[in-house]
């Protein structure tokens, strides 16, 4: 025999029925709410009764005490311990999943085949490399892209069925809600609703400025029904005619939104849009798309071809080096050469020194001595001939 439960205890329960979080599922054919055991002893920890007053001791001191108080209500039937039993997939659903992924496996396999015909086929060793360097980075990157298309987590699913042992357990034990007190909000809104539902049918008794009010107020509510149900087949006749001129290019759309479920504000605003649909707006996509393709190949491509570019450069650097250092000496030739030509002109010059000159040289400062000589003796012969 179980007992009335005290006000102590409908105070607790009322608490925890409404601050632990609960879930609804069927059971038996029923909507029924439950609770986790371990979140329900966090729940009262937190409360009140949790807290010494003045002059008293702490209901809840330690989740022991918890769990003793809730095998006290689970006797007195505010809720009773369920169980938790997984649904199993029939034979059909698990024979038709595994005959579809093989037939996806064998259409990969087919892609890659002709993927691999097509290509020109290169050195085994090279694919060898370039696939372990590939998979590398692709494991590397699958985490850092946010991009990157993450598996579906399936729920899987399970039904309640009442337990042979009902005792109230700290942990992930279900436990299903027997009582149902009515809360606050709806007791105020079911009183607000039957006193507006006598009021109506007492409208008659109502004073004349009342009734008046009331009549003008509904005209004016009917009216603002009425524009917002002309403006919706008004904005669906303009888009017709705009898009029949262009011959369905543009898609013109006066407030959009005003038929979607959003809220009374959102549904005015924006005020329009729209949309181009011809040949370029489809060339445009076209483009964009490969744009798209261009960058994912040449990101991938980036890694191979680093290393590549790295070595180029390299090589590079030491062949500048060496062409440098030639030109160098080349230049350091040519100025060595032009001072040695200047000093055997001016050692020519003098008569002094004993360099090796060329036959057009030669040629030339004898061609100068001879013009010397005749000039030398004209000078003589002048003032002989003037003496005389």
């Amino acid at each position: 025999e179980v007992g009335e439960p005290f006000k102590e205890e409908k105070a607790v329960a009322k608490y925890l029925r409404f601050n632990c979080p609960t879930k609804s599922t069927n059971m038996m054919g029923h909507r029924v709410d439950y609770f986790i055991a371990s979140k329900a002893v966090d729940c009262l920890l937190d409360s009140k009764w949790a807290k010494a007053k003045k002059g008293e001791e702490a209901l809840f001191t330690t989740r022991e005490s918890v769990v003793d108080y809730c095998n006290r209500l689970l006797k007195k039937q505010f809720f009773h311990r369920a169980l938790k039993v997984m649904k199993m997939k029939p034979d059909k659903d698990t024979k038709k999943e595994k005959e579809k992924g093989k037939a996806e496996s064998g259409k990969e396999e087919e892609k890659k085949s002709k993927k691999e015909s097509g290509k020109d086929e290169k050195t085994k060793k090279e694919k060898e490399k370039e696939k372990k360097k590939d998979g590398e980075k692709e494991e590397c990157k699958k985490d850092e892209i946010p991009g990157t298309p993450k598996k579906k987590e399936t729920k899987r699913k399970f039904k309640l069925e009442p337990h042979e042992d009902q005792v109230f357990l700290d942990g992930n034990e279900v436990y299903v809600w027997i009582y149902d007190p009515v809360h606050f909000k709806t007791f105020a809104m079911g009183l607000v609703l039957v006193i507006a539902v006598i009021a109506a049918t007492l409208f008659p008794l109502w004073p004349a400025e009342m009734r008046v009010g009331v009549y003008y107020l509904s005209v004016g509510a009917g009216c603002f029904v009425a524009s917002i149900l002309l403006l919706a087949v008004a904005r669906c006749i303009l888009f017709l005619i705009i898009w029949l001129i262009t011959g369905g290019r543009h898609h013109f759309w006066f407030l959009p939104n005003l038929t979607a479920d959003v809220g009374f504000i959102d549904s005015f605003r924006p005020l329009y849009t729209h949309e181009y649909k011809g040949p370029k707006a489809d060339l445009k996509k076209e483009e964009k798309s490969e744009s798209k393709k261009q960058q994912k190949y040449d990101s991938e491509e980036k890694s191979d071809s680093e290393k590549k570019e790295e070595d180029d450069g390299k090589t590079e650097a030491t062949r500048n080096l060496g062409t440098d250092g030639s030109g160098g000496e080349r230049h350091s030739d040519t100025d060595s050469d032009r001072r040695e030509d200047d000093r055997s002109q001016h050692s020519s010059g003098n008569g002094n020194d004993f360099e090796m000159i060329t036959k057009e040289e030669l040629e030339q400062q004898t061609d100068e001595g001879d013009c010397e000589e005749e000039e030398e003796e004209d000078t003589e012969s002048r003032p002989s001939h003037e003496k005389s």
